[in-house]
């Protein structure tokens, strides 16, 4: 490297093959994760990036390109509902719980331990947070 532009052509190489390199694993990902494709076909697909990388990398992202995407918002979809849910069932507030705190409040109300007013009170504050 003797110069500036020696260094800056350099750089731009290095960031092509990270680049590549990125795409294959992608490539390489979503064949495997995918579910509509066959033993066969993955075995193709994967044959196909090993001797002609490039040019399966290119047919791959403009034929499966579209359901490649659709999967991988499906799962990112499925990641954010379980960690939402996992935070509900940990804050303790999943959808039900409303209705559960008006059947305590009613349970409390029929033996006695609370009034109308006080059960008419918790049945709004519970609706109220629902």
């Amino acid at each position: 490297m003797n110069t500036f532009w020696d260094f800056l052509i350099w750089l731009f190489w290095f960031y092509v093959v990270i680049a590549c390199i990125w795409v294959f694993i992608t490539v390489i990902m979503d064949i495997f994760r995918d579910h509509s494709l066959n033993g066969w076909g993955k075995a193709l697909w994967v044959l196909f990036l090993v001797f002609v990388p490039f040019l399966a990398a290119f047919i791959y992202l403009i034929a499966r390109g579209q359901g490649m995407a659709e999967r991988n918002a499906a799962r990112a979809a499925q990641s954010q509902a379980a960690s939402a849910d996992y935070i509900r069932t940990v804050a303790g507030t999943s959808s039900s719980s409303a209705a559960a705190e008006i059947e305590k409040s009613k349970q409390l109300l029929d033996t006695g331990a609370i009034t109308q007013a006080e059960y008419d009170a918790l049945k709004a504050k519970a609706l109220q947070t629902s």
